[in-house]
């Protein structure tokens, strides 16, 4: 079996050991409502696109999916410094996260090739479209990356909503605590009919907000006409 194909493999059974183990402890202390759940498609590349409340929200989407999702990640988690920082992006690597340096365009544009990578693959990819998480609970206007993809690789886009999660672990802290999360997936979203326009910057636009509709129907957060690059953009 070539090297790759032992990673991806070795890979996925860690993956199941991680969610065999975490599991019962979720249920137990987080309690997650999970609605729609059969909306998400068990097979063929989709992309999850959730607004964004907390660095756990990584955790519990691939934990509650019904397949394995995987996200992009500060790539901080995986090389900083600190026992916590490292257990936390042990945890994220684990369960699929692919680590990122964050900044550049350039770099946003390498984020997108290797999440088009894991579509192209036939994998499930979990996107933010804000950007980084939310501080005061509004959802924030998407950036048009998520349409670029749903576009390249011709999938469908699954929309989710958090609720929750920002009790679990607040910003600045590292402790999670104990409280209910929810996560609704809604209908798929498919955008067959403008497959192959993502270089078109009307169409990605178009797409974003069909995508951001969905989410705040699901969320029922206030929406905010900005886009969420406030001080400390961390994800």
């Amino acid at each position: 079996m070539p090297s790759t194909a032992r990673r991806r493999e070795g890979g996925l059974v860690l993956y199941r050991i991680i969610r065999l183990v975490l599991l019962p402890l979720v249920r137990v202390i987080w309690r997650p409502v999970v609605e729609g759940r059969d909306r998400v498609p068990l097979e063929g590349p989709v992309i999850l696109a959730s607004n964004h409340l907390s660095l756990v929200d990584s955790i519990v989407i691939p934990l509650v999916a019904p397949r394995r999702v995987s996200f992009l990640a500060k790539a901080e988690y995986f090389t900083g410094r600190g026992v916590r920082r490292r257990l936390f992006g042990w945890l994220l690597s684990a369960l699929g996260a692919i680590p990122v340096d964050r900044g550049a365009h350039r770099t946003a544009q390498a984020s997108l090739e290797s999440a088009l990578r894991v579509l192209t693959d036939g994998g499930a990819f979990g996107i933010y479209p804000e950007g980084t998480r939310s501080r005061d609970g509004r959802l924030y206007r998407g950036k048009t990356g998520v349409a670029w993809l749903a576009l390249t690789a011709g999938c469908p886009v699954v929309p989710a909503a958090l609720a929750g999660t920002d009790r679990i672990q607040p910003v600045g802290s590292w402790i999670p605590r104990a409280h209910r999360v929810t996560v609704r997936f809604g209908p798929p979203l498919v955008f067959s009919e403008l497959h192959g326009q993502a270089r078109s910057g009307l169409v990605r636009r178009q797409v974003t907000d069909e995508i951001m509709a969905a989410i705040a129907a699901l969320s029922g957060q206030e929406r905010a006409a900005t886009y969420n690059d406030g001080p400390g953009t961390e994800t």
